[in-house]
């Protein structure tokens, strides 16, 4: 059976995206573009952290900066990826697919070791917590479960980085969900 949303079009501009894109990337962090993307991250031997992005301001707006900061800690995990919702609708599923009973949202971020889920901060923990707090949670995981030795890029190149700031209900629909 052919899954209908394989072929979806984005939801949104991916040019009004890619500063949400390109903060993940400054850091590390691998865009998973596909299904097949999403398995190689989760099921390979190891941690990995997977964000599910989003354009909500107030929420993902927090939760990136957390995942940036939280990537300079002295443990890490071995791989990090990042899916888009609204974007590449098939890998977000899949992202999801591993999340077994966490209702889907996003933004939402995840940490796997050999393919087990063993911490996630779903939207409803995020959106009520600052950047510092999303970090300090993470970090918690990270040096509980992850050996990989950070940060993932230099305390210099890190302390460039200007976080985006904007608010996510002003970019477009390009094609709404049907």
């Amino acid at each position: 059976m052919v899954n209908p949303f394989q072929f979806a079009q984005p939801t949104y501009d991916p040019e009004m995206v890619r500063p949400m894109r390109e903060e993940l990337e400054r850091v590390g962090v691998l865009q998973l573009l596909t299904p097949a993307d999403v398995d190689e991250a989760i099921k390979a031997a190891g941690t990995a952290l997977v964000v599910v992005n989003s354009v909500c301001g107030c929420a993902a707006g927090n939760a990136r900066p957390g995942v940036m900061l939280a990537l300079q800690n002295a443990k890490i995990p071995d791989r990090s990826g990042t899916v888009f919702a609204g974007m590449e609708r098939p890998a977000v599923d899949q992202a999801r697919n591993y999340m077994e009973g966490v209702p889907p949202s996003s933004p939402c971020i995840a940490l796997f070791k050999d393919g087990a889920l063993v911490h996630v901060l779903p939207r409803w923990e995020i959106e009520n917590r600052t950047a510092l707090q999303v970090a300090e949670s993470l970090v918690a995981a990270f040096n509980e479960h992850c050996t990989a030795a950070g940060p993932s890029i230099p305390r210099e190149e890190f302390e460039k980085i200007v976080p985006w700031e904007g608010c996510g209900s002003e970019i477009p629909v390009i094609n709404p969900p049907q």
